[in-house]
């Protein structure tokens, strides 16, 4: 069969993330199973028009700041005539609308929906076009299927108008083959805070930094080191300054992330929202606990006492304590640790694909069934 999937990256953009890896490891294990697949991604510098990434089709038109309007464009110049069996659409920022425009089944692929916390990462302008965007989805995919990644995301889409049984959680996955505990690879010989991920400013990194006094008044060799690069990077700096034991790493190779995963005493988020928290379980399958916010999406992928701990948002004596907490705390370091890998080894992507394929099935058997009664 011949798939279309769209989404503003792909996963050799600079910028993508936990989203682009989620749909990126479902669309190469169809490929994998003997069917094509094409994806329709925007532009970077540096990125080829065209190029096979494991077997998927990339083709890169328009930026990364037009492409709701320029994959639309792409795709009627150049794909509409191709008999695609399923258009998958990723929304994770502006909507692509493709009901309105492929005339072919369309399943909806939803890590999550900014909603009002648009306004805490973008200007006012900015924010309010998402904002406006994604008020129109209950409308516009009112009979679409959805896959999402988290009980969280299925509750907001629900919240929205959107019928509950059309909408499949199908978790994400980990791969085992790289975040694994390694005995070589010691616990750091000072108490390690990290935090990975997109420097943005919902992403609460800011947070972080300012609980460090706290967290260092209580355990003086604390340090909190961020890795990762993005739009928030230069304010979070300026913010930075002078704060003892914060080190901005910006971007590390994979090797040297999945090194830093181990070598943490705890990794931490303190997000406004998320869809799930991937580096959360990644963070787990390689022997570590976390502690995050008590937002949605990370309450899913945290289990509180057992793999990490949660805390209130915007609660930063809270956010601090639980960090000491988790540092002075040897003993419950452990258990935690212990939980953390139990579930993140329940986490497959070959589990996520699978559960993916089967709803790709329904769907297609549904669209068969309505064209005939259509006809």
């Amino acid at each position: 069969m011949r798939f279309l999937a769209f989404n503003w990256r792909d996963p050799h953009h600079p910028e993508a993330g936990g989203a682009e890896v989620h749909l990126h490891e479902i669309l190469r294990r169809f490929v994998a199973r003997g069917h094509e697949v094409t994806q329709l991604a925007s532009g970077f510098p540096g990125g080829a028009a065209e190029e096979v990434v494991d077997g998927v089709r990339v083709l890169r038109r328009g930026t990364w700041y037009n492409a709701n309007w320029a994959l639309r464009r792409a795709y009627e110049r150049e794909l509409a005539q191709i008999d695609f069996d399923l258009v998958l659409e990723d929304i994770n920022k502006v909507p692509f609308f493709t009901p309105a425009f492929v005339r072919r089944p369309v399943l909806a692929v939803v890590p999550h929906l900014f909603g009002t916390a648009v306004f805490t990462e973008a200007s006012w302008p900015l924010a309010a076009y998402v904002y406006a965007h994604e008020l129109l989805i209950p409308r516009v995919y009112r009979r679409t299927p959805f896959l999402v990644i988290s009980e969280s995301t299925r509750a907001d889409l629900v919240a929205r108008g959107l019928p509950a049984e059309q909408i499949r959680v199908v978790p994400v996955g980990v791969d085992h083959g790289t975040y694994f505990p390694d005995p070589e690879v010691p616990k750091s010989t000072i108490p390690l805070i990290v935090h990975l991920g997109r420097i943005r400013r919902y992403k609460g990194i800011q947070s972080l930094v300012e609980v460090m006094p706290a967290v260092r008044a209580r355990v003086p060799e604390a340090e909190l080191w961020v890795v990762g690069t993005g739009p928030y990077a230069p304010a979070l700096a300026r913010r930075a300054r002078g704060v003892a034991g914060v080190r901005l790493l910006g971007h590390r190779p994979q090797a040297e992330v999945v090194d830093l995963l181990r070598r943490a005493w705890v990794v931490a988020s303190a997000s406004v929202k998320e869809g799930w928290g991937l580096t959360m379980i990644e963070a787990n399958a390689c022997g570590t606990p976390v502690v995050a916010t008590r937002v949605p999406g990370l309450v899913d992928a945290v289990i509180d006492g057992e793999t990490g701990l949660l805390v209130p948002f915007g609660d930063r004596e809270a956010l601090a304590g639980a960090l000491v907490t988790v540092l002075e705390d040897g003993e419950l370091r452990q258990q935690l640790a212990d939980g953390a890998r139990r579930f993140a080894q329940s986490f497959t992507w070959e589990r996520a694909a699978e559960e993916a394929w089967a709803l790709v099935e329904s769907v297609l058997e549904q669209a068969r069934l309505g064209a005939r009664v259509g006809r």
